[in-house]
């Protein structure tokens, strides 16, 4: 069994996507939610889903001890960034090493880097003319958005798509390839592993 935590700052939409293509799994758990802001909506879909979920603040994450010292209690594996929007400490990076994967929502290396999420991102395709947008899954490294890249899926952007037809594009290809990789990346690399 490897149990995951996700990582998420906003409204937990992937989170919530994830729990439940996991719920039926006997060899992967969504064992908890980890985010950095309390009034973040995730905590909501979190209880909703009975997915017990903790809120640590910047300092925590930067220190690094207490959000291990938490996953370490639910023996953690493996951890999935979801609209998570702090940099990943070196200590948790350390701890990790391979385990932690990021999705985001455009293809990089465009349209990356620090303050590039969510409605930032889709105005930026679009301000730029881009013809295809879509997502990105890679591992995570010390500089935002950098790490090596997993597997992309791409859509049209038409002259016509506002940044809010973009931004439901690309949440389709999110909410229908984020979970599979994320399983596929899981069996691969931690077969027979336990961290503990």
């Amino acid at each position: 069994m490897t149990n995951i935590a996700i990582f998420a700052s906003g409204s937990g939409s992937n989170a919530e996507n994830i729990v439940n293509y996991f719920a039926s799994h006997q060899d992967i758990n969504i064992a908890m939610i980890i985010s950095n802001k309390p009034d973040a909506y995730v905590h909501e879909r979190s209880k909703r889903l009975d997915v017990p979920s903790f809120t640590f603040k910047k300092s925590d994450f930067d220190e690094g001890t207490a959000v291990l010292n938490k996953m370490a209690e639910y023996e953690i594996g493996f951890i999935v960034l979801a609209g998570f929007l702090l940099k990943v400490p070196h200590s948790i990076m350390e701890a990790f090493p391979n385990c932690i994967i990021n999705i985001h929502p455009a293809l990089l290396p465009k349209h990356g880097g620090k303050g590039m999420y969510g409605n930032n991102v889709h105005n930026a395709v679009k301000n730029a003319g881009e013809k295809e947008t879509g997502i990105t899954i890679h591992y995570i490294n010390e500089n935002y958005d950098e790490g090596d890249i997993i597997f992309q899926a791409k859509c049209e952007v038409t002259d016509l798509d506002t940044p809010q037809d973009i931004a439901n594009k690309v949440q389709t290809l999110e909410q229908i390839h984020f979970p599979k990789i994320i399983e596929e990346i899981v069996r691969n690399n931690l077969k027979n592993i336990s961290k503990y």
